[in-house]
This record gives structure tokens, C-alpha cells and sequence, in this order.
């Protein structure tokens, strides 16, 4: 056993670093990221870097820094004078290359995005999981609502609780092929062993909960961060409080990952659909990171 220890040593300070440049990708967005740069802050050669970096977040540096500029975008969209300003302030080279990727991520054009008025309908569905039934609630932007709970109607009233002003109906069969991909994605999250697509979200909140929650996205599989430790990644290191109560009111379970930031002192802290689900969810995505880490050392 004590052989293996220099191995898994040096796979916990891999996994650090892409973690570190991964906060750092999702503070600078809009800047042209290049795999020799990163791999050199990295102090890695870029193959070795691309390939932990693959291994560790799931997706390509390529994927992960396109992702980071399509969310830089829907912010820029919010106050840009045009769609055409918005696009170029989030980094992207021309306005092609963002509509190619609109049904995957925006879930919507980049003018609808921009003039739609948020909670116009919100149409739901829910399934079993092996966490228990689950409420996915969805805008023409994206899912806004995914949360655990005891039954389809006690979910249902938490979604009109959320959103009292929102058109709230049922799923229609024309949208069911979309809700069953979402269920086969959150199905292999909750498992732990997947490379997660970027599937779209209409997150709303205060300015200071987007951040926490665009930090909480950066943080790798099979990985864990502090409350403080995201507090200081927002640029607010007393706001360790206010850092769990942005997580304590996350309406996205699972896709925007807030059962992976525990308490300074190691231990799991609260979660707002049970520290038993929260455990589950940390347990089998450490068990995937270490049986991939097992399957490299061979």
C-alpha cells in the first residue's frame, strides 16, 4: 500500500492544478486561452496537460474554455446595445461560431435571449432517480428548476413557491425527447462517472449568487472546496456565510454542484436536499475519479 502513496500523491497535486486553472479560465473568459500557456502555468508539458485536464474535468481545454465564454455571454447579452457587441466582448471571434451551439447551450438564439422576459411558462416534468423523485422544471432558455423531494406534487408546489408569477404547465409530448436526454445526463452525474455535457440552464439570482454558483460549475468531479475557499474565489473572503446561503438557495441540484463545497474543518455541512443525498452524490463521484486514477497507474 504504502507503494502506491508517491502515485496518489502526485495525482491529488494534478488534480489541484487543473482545478487551479480552471478558476482561473472561469475568471478570465473572454481571454485567448492557448494549450501552451495553460500547460505552462500548469508546469506541465501540453500533452501531459491535456490529457489530466481531460481525465480530471471530463472535457477538453478547448470545451471547458468555449463553455466558460458561452456563459460569459449570456451575461454580456443582458447589457450589451446588440447581440453582434455582446458576442465580441465574450471572446468570441465571430458571431457563426455562436450560433452553431445555440440549441446545445443557450437553448435559445443569442436575441431571444437577450429580449425574452424571465418566467414567461415554465413547463415540468419529474422522474424516479436513485437520490428519489426529482422535478425538472424548464423556460425556452433552459432548465431553471431541478430538485429532489418526497412526491411529484410536494416538488410542485416548491416550483410554484419558486417562481409564483410564472404560466407553470405540464411537459408537453413535443418537449419529452429534451426532458429524456436532461434524465439520462443527471442519471449518469448522479452516478458519478460521466464526461458532463454542458446542458442549458436559465440560472436567475442576486450578482453575488451568479458568481458563487459559476464557481461552484469550475469545481472537478470527485473534487470538494470550502466554503471559505469559494468565498476568496469571488473575491469576497468574509463572505463565508453569505457563500452558504448562495449555495443553500441554488435551485439546480446536482448540474450546478453545490453538494461539492463542504465546511473549512472537512465535514460535509448542510444541504438543502438532504446531507444524506449530499454524501451519496461525493462518495460515488470520488469512487469514479479514484477507479479512473487506478485504470492510468496500470
Amino acid at each position: 500500500m504504502k507503494a502506491q502513496q508517491p502515485k496518489t500523491d502526485t495525482a491529488v497535486r494534478i488534480r489541484e492544478r487543473i482545478r487551479r486553472i480552471c478558476e482561473f479560465i472561469a475568471r478570465h473568459p473572454t481571454r485567448k486561452h492557448t494549450l501552451k500557456a495553460l500547460a505552462a502555468a500548469a508546469a506541465m508539458s501540453p500533452f501531459h496537460f491535456q490529457r489530466s485536464f481531460k481525465s480530471v474535468v471530463g472535457v477538453t481545454p478547448k470545451e471547458y474554455i468555449e463553455a466558460e465564454r458561452l456563459r460569459s455571454l449570456k451575461s454580456e447579452l443582458r447589457g450589451a446595445a446588440s447581440v453582434t457587441q455582446a458576442i465580441y466582448a465574450a471572446g468570441f471571434g465571430s458571431a457563426s461560431r455562436v450560433y452553431e451551439r445555440i440549441d446545445t447551450r443557450l437553448g435559445m438564439t443569442p436575441k431571444q435571449y437577450r429580449t425574452g422576459g424571465a418566467g414567461v411558462g415554465i413547463s415540468y416534468a419529474s422522474a424516479r432517480t436513485a437520490l428519489g423523485c426529482v422535478l425538472i422544471g424548464a423556460t425556452d432558455r433552459g432548465i431553471c428548476f431541478l430538485q429532489f423531494g418526497a412526491s411529484e406534487e410536494a416538488l410542485c408546489r416548491i416550483l410554484a413557491g419558486e417562481y409564483p408569477n410564472a404560466q407553470l404547465s405540464p411537459m408537453p409530448r413535443s418537449q419529452r425527447g429534451a426532458f429524456d436526454a436532461w434524465m439520462r445526463e443527471l442519471t449518469r452525474r448522479i452516478e458519478g462517472d460521466s464526461a458532463p455535457t454542458d446542458l442549458p440552464l436559465d440560472i436567475s439570482g442576486t450578482a453575488f449568487q451568479l458568481k458563487v454558483w459559476k464557481a461552484l460549475l469550475a469545481i472537478p468531479r470527485g473534487a470538494v472546496a470550502s466554503y471559505g475557499e469559494i468565498a476568496r474565489q469571488v473575491g469576497e473572503p468574509r463572505a463565508v456565510r453569505a457563500v452558504a446561503n448562495a449555495c443553500a438557495a441554488n435551485r439546480i441540484a446536482v448540474l450546478v454542484p453545490c453538494h461539492r463545497v463542504i465546511r473549512g474543518d472537512g465535514a460535509l455541512g448542510g444541504y438543502r436536499w438532504g446531507v444524506a443525498r449530499k454524501r451519496t452524490l461525493l462518495d460515488r463521484e470520488r469512487a469514479a475519479s479514484s477507479s479512473r486514477a487506478l485504470l492510468r497507474m496500470r
